[in-house]
């Protein structure tokens, strides 16, 4: 017994014997799949707190169950959720999840109801996710979500009409849709009283005089948009973006950034550097209004060649009578010149001059 007691005392314990070893230990001994309800999943790990659980790289197949009610924000990252089914995360409802952020996950169908019993959530992050369908009421039961992240998620397949019907009754003030290779401005996406706009990274050359617009719509006044990291196209249909930025600089937050992308000659350059005037639009730029500038000269000529041709057959079938027309005019030219020839030589006629030079002989 003493030797039990000084074995302890060497390890810098108490001498209340080994006992109370085993019950110091005990709680690292508990699996993490035997945590009390409410805790933290087996699959995941809590940071802090419970109320912020991040699951990366689980290989899950569908959302944890033994989520914490309690939790705020939900991070899921490097799973294979494929298809977000009806109250996907909320078997029990989540009365205080506000961000829920669900990341490489190969998320590819959204249904009807898949986000019910998150009536707190304010922030969705489905970016890096290949979307191919999202139903039109998969963001039903979030009344109160401002912010969707879908940067690259749009690649998969076009989503715009499917998400324009699915995001009809949200409240959106932050849309993010960079790097999905966007050719126009995607109108029907955006929700009256939006406020922040992210097209950062996608594929547009230029916004059109309608595309500008719609920004200009009464709900959408105080919008704020991002188009950085663009192959803006600098050729004369860049003239209503380029006299939209300068007018409304404020509402680009990297206005100041954006760069030519083509021609050639000018890539590098700053837009806001940029005049109307020197804006050309030749063929080989590729600027819309400069193609159908080349195409209006080129029906030009078609129609002057058009005519030309008519009158030469004109000419072709007429050859007689325009050959007969030629020999007249000829004739009376000729009988001019033999009259105005004649009178020369009465003019000129020495006899006929001294005669009237001497009237009384």
């Amino acid at each position: 017994m003493v030797r039990r007691t000084r074995r302890a005392a060497g390890l810098g314990l108490p001498c209340l014997g080994l006992p109370w070893l085993g019950l110091a230990l005990l709680p690292w001994a508990v699996p993490p799949a035997a945590a009390p309800p409410g805790g933290c999943p087996s699959a995941c790990y809590c940071v802090a707190t419970p109320e912020l659980v991040q699951c990366r790289y689980e290989s899950l197949d569908e959302p944890p169950r033994e989520l914490p009610t309690s939790v705020h924000n939900l991070s899921i990252s490097g799973s294979n959720l494929s298809v977000l089914h009806r109250a996907a995360f909320a078997p029990l409802p989540l009365p205080d999840l506000r961000l829920l952020r669900l990341r490489h996950d190969n998320i590819q169908t959204i249904e009807d109801m898949a986000l019910q019993g998150l009536p707190a959530l304010r922030t969705l992050d489905l970016s890096h996710n290949p979307l191919r369908s999202v139903a039109a009421g998969a963001f039903s039961g979030v009344p109160l979500l401002r912010t969707l992240q879908l940067n690259q998620a749009l690649l998969a397949a076009p989503l715009e009409e499917q998400l324009a019907l699915a995001m009809r009754n949200l409240s959106l003030h932050r849309l993010e849709l960079a790097g999905n290779g966007l050719r126009a401005l995607p109108a029907s996406l955006l929700p009256t009283g939006l406020e922040e706009l992210d097209l950062r990274n996608n594929s547009l050359q230029r916004l059109t005089s309608t595309e500008l617009l719609s920004l200009e719509a009464p709900g959408l006044r105080g919008l704020r948009v991002s188009l950085g990291a663009n192959p803006l196209q600098c050729d004369c249909a860049l003239r209503p973006l380029l006299a939209w930025l300068r007018s409304s600089a404020a509402r680009v937050s990297d206005a100041r950034s954006l760069q030519c992308s083509k021609p050639p000659s000018l890539r590098g350059t700053a837009v806001l550097r940029l005049r109307p005037e020197g804006l050309g639009c030749t063929a080989d730029e590729g600027g819309e209004a400069g193609q159908l500038e080349t195409a209006s000269y080129v029906f030009f000529g078609i129609v002057l060649a058009l005519i030309g041709i008519v009158f030469l057959m004109v000419l072709y079938l007429n050859r007689r009578g325009i050959k007969r027309w030629l020999h007249n005019l000829r004739e009376a030219c000729r009988d001019q010149m033999e009259g105005y020839h004649y009178r020369y030589e009465q003019d000129a006629d020495p006899r006929r001059a001294s005669a009237v030079g001497t009237p009384g002989l």
